[in-house]
């Protein structure tokens, strides 16, 4: 073990002297409290360290000593569920032993050493069997949404099983398997944090992630594999938009990292998730989900690194085939946190203050998002979705403008909309998606209408926009019938479909089938009406129709499980317009 001792302190940034034998990111314990920090930067004798906890009362002259290992994570059964802070603490275990408050130099296992696991083997798995990296070697049922494969780490070489134990009950340190080169694999493996995990090929990405938000699956969609964005100002619905999607999203696994925003947001997840329902399966969503907490009172280092945590526990269930959604609220906070260190290392600052290899850090992070086929052969994929806090909600500021650059989905949040009290206020103008060409063939499978009905509603949006600003200058009454028209069903659309209420048992959530119904049935209003008044009907006699408030108001009777009611408001539609075109013609 390497031994150096600190020779100056600015923060939570320590510099030392002593390790020139270490490498660059190896974990050191720093000082007598043996603080973790991880060594980020080497030069001629001095080492720069980034220290994770609070430093307070540290001096120099104290020793620091090197594990000659890089940063990592403990991956194995027992992740599921559990509530760690950026460096793989698990808070609720450490609260339980030592109180509500992290004291410095306070450890614990990520993973319970102590807990038994029932083990089953993969067929034909035995001593003397072919091995290779990825490997599915058995299973272990951790919740009854997860099954945990036992997989073959990628840093073994050995290619025989020398010794195999066979089904049972095992700790997460616990020998079941040695290689021909003598090398250990147990129930759980190490992982660095800043190395992506190794692949067979990457694939295009194809199917849409349904998140049961209508704004969302029909005018922005996401890609399972795709990269997000959802900036926003102050107050206008960032955090309350992740959890819609944490909560309804048709991922496998969904990993939510809390990075630097205040600890009442997380507070609301810590409550909200124990007591909601899977709608996939019945028991609770917890039983699907990881939670990284690392609130703004938290050392900002430890913040820094939260976002790699996040990204390597989903690789690894990427890799046993599951579709997995990253939830990391919010990237700005991180940025700050970089800022901070920055300075703290006499770092020259571009833009803002923030560091020139800002771009590279969230390359590094949303580059590891994608669709791939696995060492094993299956399929998994790492959906990324960060919010984004630009300071007055000016989108100009670099970390949102250098965001863009590795995004392909922006859901841009509207000051107006929110105020308005519209959720979700992901504005349709200024929002864009372009995973709406790679997901057409997947809607066109399962429902044809998607691409059309897009199109149209996106268009009769636009062309309310334009009309809005005619209509602050000269009023709503100086506008012919036929563009009257287009202001009254975009209000139906906005308020009808666009709108979506989280807390109604019905609305929260809205199937794919019934986005598209409602969608329809309002484009559909808007042509046989638009035609209605080309041959004299008057405008007023369309817009008081009671089948108006009755399609707006489908998202909260039409359940997603009674789907013939949307045939019975169907039927109320066509009757009432027949009435009317047997009088105007059609």
């Amino acid at each position: 073990m390497v031994e150096g001792k600190i020779t100056r302190i600015s923060g939570p940034i320590v510099f030392a002297e002593g390790l020139d034998a270490c490498g660059l990111y190896d974990v050191v314990s720093v000082g007598e409290k043996q603080l973790i920090g991880e060594i980020i930067r080497q030069s001629k004798g001095k080492s720069t360290i980034q220290v994770y906890e609070e430093d307070t009362g540290m001096h120099v002259g104290e020793k620091v000593l090197s594990s000659n290992r890089p940063l990592s994570l403990k991956l194995g059964p027992g992740l599921v569920g559990t509530i760690y802070d950026g460096i793989q603490r698990p808070l609720k275990s450490m609260s339980e032993k030592a109180g509500a408050f992290i004291l410095p130099g306070d450890r614990s296992e990520p993973l319970d050493s102590e807990k038994k696991w029932h083990f089953e083997p993969a067929e034909g798995i035995k001593e003397g069997s072919q091995i290779s990296a990825g490997m599915v070697l058995g299973t272990v049922k951790e919740t009854e949404s997860i099954t945990q494969k036992i997989m073959v780490s990628p840093f073994i070489r050995g290619k025989v099983l020398k010794t195999f134990k066979g089904e049972g009950e095992y700790t997460v340190d616990d020998i079941i398997a040695t290689t021909e080169l003598d090398e250990e694999i147990a129930l759980s493996q190490y992982w660095p944090v800043r190395k992506s995990r190794p692949y067979a090929d990457k694939l295009a990405v194809t199917e849409p992630l349904i998140t049961g938000q209508r704004v969302i699956d029909v005018f922005f969609p996401l890609s399972k594999g795709g990269t997000a964005a959802i900036p926003g100002g102050f107050g206008t619905g960032k955090t309350m938009t992740q959890h819609a999607i944490a909560k309804w999203c048709d991922a496998d696994l969904i990993v939510y990292i809390g990075c630097g925003e205040r600890g009442n947001e997380m507070t609301e997840v810590l409550t909200e998730f124990p007591e909601l329902i899977d709608p996939r399966t019945g028991r609770s969503i917890m039983e699907r989900t990881i939670l990284i907490a690392n609130t703004s009172n938290m050392p900002v280092a430890a913040r820094e690194v939260s976002l790699y945590s996040g990204i390597t526990l989903a690789e690894y269930f990427r890799d046993m085939g599951l579709h997995v959604a990253i939830m990391a609220d919010s990237t700005s906070r991180w940025a700050e946190a970089l800022r901070e260190l920055s300075g703290r290392m006499e770092e020259m600052p571009a833009e803002e203050g923030f560091p020139a290899y800002l771009p590279t850090r969230l390359a590094s992070f949303y580059e590891r998002a994608g669709r791939v086929q696995t060492l094993c052969g299956q399929e998994g994929s790492v959906s990324i979705i960060g919010a984004v806090s630009p300071p007055g909600g000016d989108f100009s500021e670099p970390v949102t403008q250098h965001t863009k650059r590795f995004i392909r989905c922006f859901w841009a949040l509207n000051r107006e909309l929110a105020n308005a009290r519209h959720y979700p206020a992901i504005g349709w103008i200024d929002s864009y998606s372009e995973y709406a060409s790679e997901v057409r063939d997947w809607w066109e499978n399962h429902n044809p209408a998607w691409d059309d009905v897009r199109a149209e509603a996106l268009e009769l949006l636009k062309k309310e926009q334009r009309l809005e600003q005619i209509v602050r200058l000269v009023g709503p009454d100086a506008l012919p019938s036929s563009e009257r028209l287009i202001l009254k069903c975009a209000e139906m659309i906005k308020n009808g479909f666009l709108q979506q209420n989280a807390f109604d048992d019905v609305d929260m959530y809205c199937s794919s089938e019934k986005q598209i119904k409602i969608l329809q049935i309002m484009m559909d209003f808007y042509h046989r009406a638009l035609n209605l008044v080309k041959n004299g009907c008057p405008l007023e006699n369309l817009v008081s129709l009671p089948i108006c408030e009755e399609i707006v108001r489908m998202k909260y009777t039409v359940k997603n499980t009674e789907m013939e009611k949307a045939g019975i408001v169907e039927q109320h539609f066509a009757s009432q317009m027949e009435e009317l075109e047997a009088v105007y013609g059609r």
